[in-house]
């Protein structure tokens, strides 16, 4: 398992910038789509953790049942 901390990176600057497009959109008055932007941003972020997971479980599968 090879763990970068460029993925850490990625996801705090995902988290940036949905930050900053949400600030910007609700200031217009659009929170509706300020929402929906925060959502997909969270979205995106748990799809990269869950593939994150995946890696740490099969590394565990490996370790301990010796594949």
């Amino acid at each position: 398992m090879n763990v970068d901390i460029s993925t850490i990176f990625q996801i705090a600057g995902i988290g940036i910038i949905v930050a900053m497009i949400h600030t910007v959109l609700k200031q217009m008055g659009k929170e509706d789509m300020a929402h929906w932007v925060t959502l997909i941003g969270f979205v995106v972020v748990l799809f990269m953790v869950v593939r994150m997971l995946n890696d740490l479980f099969q590394e565990i599968k490996t370790i301990f049942l010796f594949q």
